[in-house]
This record gives C-alpha cells, structure tokens and sequence, in this order.
C-alpha cells in the first residue's frame, strides 16, 4: 500500500488554496492554470514600509529580506521618491514539495509622494540586514501645513 506522509498543515493549505481559487475566479473569471495571467498591481509584490519623523528629518523603512542591494534602485522626480527592484525566485529543487509558498518574488515597485521643497541632495539610503533605510534630512520641516480655502456662497 502507498502511503502519502501526513502534512500537518493539511487543513490550513486546504482554507488557502480554496480561498485563493475563490479570489481568483472571482477577479478574473477564471481559475488559475485556465490561461497564462499576467502580474498586475493587484497581485504584485509591495514590500512593506513605516514612514516616521525622527527630530527635523523624515526616514522611510522599507523591508526588503531576500533582496540584494544591488537588484535595487531610488529614483527621485517630481516630488516622487520610486524604490524598485526584485527579488530573484529561488530555482526549484527536484523533490522538493512545498507544504505552504508565501514568499513572493519578481519585481517590485514603491512610489512615495515626498513634502514639497525636498532636495535630492538631502535625501540618503542605507541598506543593512534586508532593510532599506531612507533619510531624507529637513523633510518633516518642509511638509508645510495645508492652507484652507474658504468656501463661497454663490446665492448671494
């Protein structure tokens, strides 16, 4: 008798694979495998990020585990700082069977409205452990307060 091991996440990879086939019939019409799909903003990789003041300057976090420094690039335009880049996907072993895949590979693409005023000069990135360390120096002094525009009354 062949016997398969026991999976001890077998119910969880069941809720998951049904969730996703349900996600996916229900935004494409279709279940996955049916066609070739292509990456779109819905389903692509964005790395998470925390965007905070420390004293006069604003810094941006972005997690970037698995990534490599040089398969990065920042661009900055327009009062837009983009960070792109991609994460290689690991070559499948043979026999290998993977219980749950969660990690997400391909390219990626982050785009930050900066304050206006922001200079590219005062704008530095590190990258250490995985994680992108983006200071941009003086930028919580130049988010200036919004103005408030005052609303007319036409029925006067």
């Amino acid at each position: 008798m062949d016997r398969t091991p026991n999976n001890p996440f077998r119910g969880i990879v069941d809720v998951m694979s049904e969730m996703t086939r349900m996600r996916d019939l229900g935004k494409t019409g279709h279940e996955t495998g049916q066609e070739d799909r292509q990456r779109t903003h819905a389903t692509a990789w964005i790395p998470s990020a925390n965007i905070f003041t420390r004293g006069s300057d604003l810094v941006i976090q972005i997690s970037l585990s698995g990534v490599r420094r040089e398969d990065v690039d920042i661009t900055f335009a327009s009062g837009v700082l983009t960070i792109a880049g991609e994460r290689m996907s690991e070559p499948d072993e043979e026999g290998v069977n993977f219980y749950v895949r969660e990690l997400y590979y391909g390219a990626f693409r982050r785009n930050i409205t900066l304050p206006e005023g922001v200079d590219e000069s005062n704008i530095r990135a590190d990258f250490e452990n995985g994680r992108m360390e983006i200071t941009i120096r003086g930028g919580a002094v130049a988010a200036a307060e919004p103005s408030r525009i005052e609303i007319g009354d036409r029925s006067r």
